[in-house]
């Protein structure tokens, strides 16, 4: 057999309804009781005989009989007619406590009846926050997360809960927006060096007689397709494992990653000025290293010829701190937001060879270590980028 579901509205009225019950129950019996507990009372005289009256009778005429004293014969000889209005208060109040009783459990049956169509309209109001709630969240899709529930009222848990509701709500539409753009530029940058064989084998299938030398110079064009093709992909690998977080953690200093990758990048005619202190963190050692190379070869990617590049590591308030900073163009301002998500360039793909991906594997490689970047124009033109990591 199975059981009716109960929705939460009508579990509440059951319960709002139920407490009223008991707190009626409760007044009735407190009533009951000291109504019935109040002395008999005959006009203006209050009976305080106990016991059985007609043993007290024949107990007093017993003594009266024997007694000399005239007062005790006397109250001997009024006691029935005390007897009498004794008899007749019980009554009296054997049918007050009935009728209060009776009225009193109707007027609670009333009463609760009332009390359970107000808990459910109030269940209702209570609840409507939630219906609403619910409906966006079936209104909510994949491809539409614009609905919010935008609930207006007193700031309460209920108003809370949906400004939640809406902040999940927003932060998924921006997940998903950068999703989309990050597999249509994934999916743009692979076609890429995929066309440029492509081509290359083309026109030298097109000769009728191609010579050796076309064929090396094909197999030339095709290996630089593949080694940025295997850049590419080897860098949006990078960006998922990151999604998952570290699986492992030792001591690095930067300052020694950072004099291993100045001996080993390809700076160009840019001049290195590195100020390298100790500044130990804790995290992945080959990530934390291709940190530091992706910001350098920014550095040397987007410069002028013959430009600065300054690398300092040190250790502040208990951080590890790298700053890198390069003479180039001048930054807008406004530009900064964008400069750590993927594939975002200042420039046009004419003037660099690269994909768009290095700040944002250096911004990702830094949320991943709990740490923060954050990027500031130089007055005379280039980037001062500057990371800092839990020591």
């Amino acid at each position: 057999m199975i059981r009716p579901r109960l929705t939460v509205r009508t579990r509440l009225t059951v319960l709002y309804t139920g407490l009223f019950a008991a707190c009626g129950a409760v007044v009735v019996v407190v009533t009951y009781v000291l109504v019935a507990g109040l002395p008999l009372v005959n006009g203006t005289q209050q009976i305080s005989v106990s016991g059985d009256p007609q043993a007290a009778l024949d107990q007093c005429r017993q003594q009266s009989q024997a007694a000399v004293d005239a007062n005790l014969r006397e109250k001997c000889a009024s006691l029935p007619s005390m007897i009498d209005a004794l008899q007749g208060a019980r009554n009296q109040r054997d049918a007050t406590l009935s009728h209060l009783l009776g009225y009193s459990l109707t007027t609670l049956a009333v009463v609760i009846a009332l009390a359970a169509l107000a808990g459910w309209v109030v269940a209702g109001r209570v609840l409507r926050p939630v219906h609403q709630i619910a409906a966006a969240a079936r209104t909510a899709s994949e491809h539409n997360l614009s609905a919010r529930v935008s609930l207006t009222g007193p700031r309460d848990e209920l108003r809370d809960l949906a400004d939640t509701f809406d902040d999940m709500l927003g932060r998924l539409q921006a997940a998903f927006a950068s999703q989309r753009r990050f597999i249509a530029n994934a999916s743009h940058e692979l076609r890429t060096p995929l066309a440029v064989m492509r081509t290359t084998v083309d026109v030298v299938h097109a000769k009728p007689d191609p010579r050796s030398a076309d064929l090396i110079r094909m197999g030339e064009d095709i290996r630089v397709a593949v080694d940025n093709a295997e850049r590419l992909v080897d860098a949006l690998l990078t960006l998922a494992r990151n999604e998952t977080g570290l699986t492992a953690r030792e001591n690095v200093d930067l300052a020694t990653v950072a004099e291993d990758v100045l001996d080993s990048a390809d700076l160009r005619d840019r001049r290195p000025h590195p100020a390298l202190r100790p500044a130990v963190t804790s995290g992945d050692p080959v990530l934390l290293e291709r940190l530091v190379a992706n910001l350098v070869d920014n550095a040397a990617r987007y410069n002028v010829p013959g430009g600065d590049i300054w690398l300092a590591t040190t250790t502040r308030d208990g951080q590890a701190v790298m700053t890198i900073a390069n003479t180039g163009p001048a930054v807008p301002p406004d530009d900064l937001d964008g400069l750590f998500e993927p594939f975002r360039r200042l420039h046009d793909r004419t003037s660099s060879d690269g994909f768009g991906l290095g700040l944002a594997l250096a911004a990702s490689i830094t949320a991943v270590h709990d740490g923060q970047i954050t990027a500031h124009p130089r007055p005379g033109g280039g980037l001062t980028i500057t990371v800092t990591l839990p020591r």
